[in-house]
């Protein structure tokens, strides 16, 4: 049998550099399907001629005119969240660099807008790099291709994350009721904020940290999937239903559509913590993926 040398001894830097230029274009200017039949779904809900109707029309043709033109679902950029799955061996330091170099290549061409900002001199990179930009969750695993996803979320709808220490006297107990009420008080705040309808992950337990962050990447969840823990299953559509009678609807404007779903997860924690972090995001709920061969090419687009 011949020996294969490793992914990285062998990925061209112009392969891997052109799948993650196209993957960030197409993250930044097409929503993907499960999104766009929720979004069309909601429509549907709405009372004729209500702002809600009105709002999720107009959101209906800002995504048409961005695919059509290429151009930014939405003018927030957002943070650039990378989530890559690599073979054991991979040369993860290489596809950091490339993939930073596809970041600033995306933003000269305007798929990004100059975003990134040092958090003391407020001055602007123009590019989109500098410390913690973009953010990188590398995992290894034991397949021979590469999984590179992308997430793009808003300064906006960032603002909306909200982390909850159970007990709460306001809210209730260690249980899920308790973690259903922190849930719905995140969402009953936003108020439509973080330009809802909003879409929702969510991790009971871990620490604050490593808690903000699996709520986050749960996000990478499909719209129709079904949660494999049937009593997070529940609360998840629990959650959705009670919301979405709130009346908040789209960008607050009143309506049936406040969430567009919730995705919940849990971590083990210590036993003196209970944490409830949630990961709220906007409409332009814009991520994609793809599969990379051993030459750094496109073997399968995801979402």
């Amino acid at each position: 049998m011949t020996a294969t040398a490793p992914l990285h001894e062998v990925t061209p830097r112009t392969a891997l550099f052109d799948s993650i230029l196209e993957l960030i274009r197409r993250t930044s200017t097409l929503l993907p399907d499960d999104v766009v039949r929720a979004i069309a779904k909601a429509r549907g809900n709405e009372e004729k001629g209500s702002n809600a109707e009105v709002a999720l029309d107009v959101i209906g043709c800002n995504i048409g005119l961005a695919r059509d033109s290429s151009l930014p679902v939405c003018q927030d950029t957002g943070t650039i969240l990378f989530y890559v799955h690599t073979p054991i061996g991979y040369d993860q330091i290489e596809f950091e660099e490339i993939a930073t170099e596809a970041v600033r290549e995306a933003t000269k061409k305007g798929f990004l807008r100059q975003n990134s900002v040092d958090s003391v001199t407020g001055k602007n990179t123009g590019d989109n790099t500098g410390p913690g930009s973009p953010v990188f969750h590398f995992h290894q695993w034991r397949k021979p291709y590469v999984e590179v996803k992308v997430m793009l979320k808003g300064g906006g709808c960032e603002n909306m994350n909200a982390q909850y220490s159970l007990p709460d006297p306001k809210l209730g107990g260690r249980d899920l009721k308790g973690v259903e009420n922190a849930i719905l008080e995140c969402v009953l705040n936003a108020q439509g904020q973080g330009c809802g309808p909003g879409i929702l992950g969510v991790c009971i337990g871990g620490d604050r940290g490593t808690s903000y962050a699996y709520a986050k990447e749960l996000l990478l969840r499909d719209l129709n999937d079904t949660n494999t823990d049937p009593e997070l299953a529940a609360l998840e559509q629990r959650v959705i239903e009670k919301a979405n009678k709130s009346g908040i609807g789209p960008m607050g404007f009143g309506g049936n559509t406040t969430l567009l779903t919730c995705k919940i997860g849990k971590q083990n924690r210590l036993p003196a913590s209970y944490f409830v972090s949630v990961a709220y995001m906007c409409w332009a709920y814009r991520r994609r993926g793809a599969n990379l061969d051993g030459a750094g090419k496109v073997t399968k687009w995801l979402y």
